[in-house]
C-alpha cells in the first residue's frame, strides 16, 4: 500500500485530514512536524533559534526519509517540506496531495490557532502578507509535487471524500 503525503501551507488542514484518512483507510498516521519536534527535543522556534532554518530543513529531510520507509501511512508534511530538492524528489514519486487554500482562509485559521506562535515568522512581515509571499514562492513547488490537488477551504468531509475517491480510483 502506498503512503499518502499531504502538503500545503500551515493551516490548510493537513493534520486534520490526515488523521481522518488514516482512520478510514486503517493506515498509520504521522505528522512530520510532531516527529521533528520529538527528534529536536524542543519547539520549532527554539530549534530555529539554535540551528537556523537550514538546520531545521536538514532535520525535516531526515524525518521524511524515515517516513518513506513506512508502508500504509498517511503523512501530514510540514508546510515548507517542498523547499528542498531531495524532498521534492520523494514527494513526486509518491501519492502526494496538495491542500490548496487561499490566503484569507489560512490567515483566519492561523489567528484561531493557539500554536501559531510556536513557528517563527519566515519573513518578519504581517501575517497576511507573509502568507501571500510564501504561497507565491511555494505554489509551483506544491503543484509540482502533487498527484492530486484539492480545495483545502472545503469541508473536512468533502476534502477527505475527494482524496479517498481519487486515491482508490487511481
Amino acid at each position: 500500500m502506498s503512503n499518502i503525503y499531504l502538503i500545503g501551507p500551515r493551516a490548510c488542514g493537513k493534520t486534520t485530514v490526515a488523521k481522518i484518512l488514516s482512520e478510514k483507510l486503517q493506515f498509520k498516521f504521522y505528522d512530520s512536524d510532531e516527529i521533528l519536534i520529538k527528534k529536536a527535543g524542543c519547539q520549532v522556534s527554539e530549534y530555529v533559534d539554535k540551528y537556523g532554518w537550514e538546520g531545521f530543513r536538514d532535520l525535516e529531510c531526515e524525518v521524511l526519509k524515515e517516513l518513506v520507509a513506512e508502508s500504509g501511512a498517511v503523512v501530514s508534511c510540514g508546510g515548507g517540506i517542498v523547499v528542498r530538492e531531495e524532498n521534492i524528489a520523494v514527494l513526486r514519486n509518491a501519492y502526494t496531495v496538495y491542500l490548496k487554500t487561499n490566503v484569507q482562509v489560512l490567515a483566519e485559521r492561523l489567528k484561531l490557532d493557539p500554536n501559531h506562535g510556536q513557528r517563527p515568522s519566515l519573513t518578519g512581515k504581517p501575517l497576511v502578507e507573509e502568507i501571500q509571499d510564501i504561497l507565491n514562492d511555494r505554489e509551483p513547488l506544491y503543484r509540482g509535487c502533487a498527484k492530486f490537488i484539492v480545495d483545502g477551504a472545503g469541508s473536512i468531509d468533502d476534502v477527505c471524500k475527494q482524496i479517498l475517491d481519487n486515491y482508490i480510483s487511481r
